[in-house]
């Protein structure tokens, strides 16, 4: 019968490399945004040539400035979502198949590898995916046209939020570690 256990929790135990699934596709997934984003931000700075033209009078000159401010944002976007799926693949991998050893020996993996739990992996996504959000917002603001005093309002409520979940999360980030900066 302990033979059969050890059996069963030797199976169960290395059922845990089902998670290179995830690390791969993961990886393929950053990597493939990475490259997007890299492709919008090449095309985005060759169209911006053309904003130096004499020819462009002053509402195409400032449509393709709206246009442009909108591709950056979506760069920073793709990039910063690349990022997400990055993070998420080395903290899978670290957590559930073996540490990075290259990462170990490397002072500047402590910044962002530093993943000992589910909830440390938690903590780093929710930081990019926070920034992801007010990304989006500030895409969605650029493009909202403010009719009245209320919309105002709104994008005013809307900041203000924003600046109040960076505070908590920097809060409970430095509230949970003994101290603060």
């Amino acid at each position: 019968m302990k033979k059969l256990e050890l059996l069963f929790e030797h199976a169960l135990w290395n059922s845990r490399f089902v998670v290179l699934l995830a690390v791969i596709s993961s990886l393929a997934s950053s990597v493939s945004m990475f490259f997007m984003a890299t492709v919008d931000a090449f095309y985005m700075i060759i169209h911006v040539g053309e904003y130096a033209s004499p020819t462009l009078d002053i509402a195409t000159r400032s449509a393709m400035r709206g246009s442009s401010i909108t591709h950056i944002v979506e760069i920073v976007d793709g990039y910063l979502l690349a990022t997400v799926m990055l993070i998420f693949a080395l903290g899978l991998y670290e957590l559930f198949i073996s540490k990075i050893d290259m990462a170990e020996n490397d002072e500047n993996a402590s910044k962002v590898l530093f993943i000992t739990n589910l909830d440390d992996l938690k903590a780093r996504l929710a930081k990019v995916i926070l920034m992801i959000l007010i990304v989006k917002y500030f895409e969605h603001a650029t493009n909202m046209s403010f009719d009245n005093a209320l919309d105002l309002l709104y994008l005013a409520a809307g900041i203000a939020l924003i600046g109040l979940a960076i505070y908590l999360s920097h809060a409970a980030e430095h509230g949970t570690s003994g101290g603060g900066h």
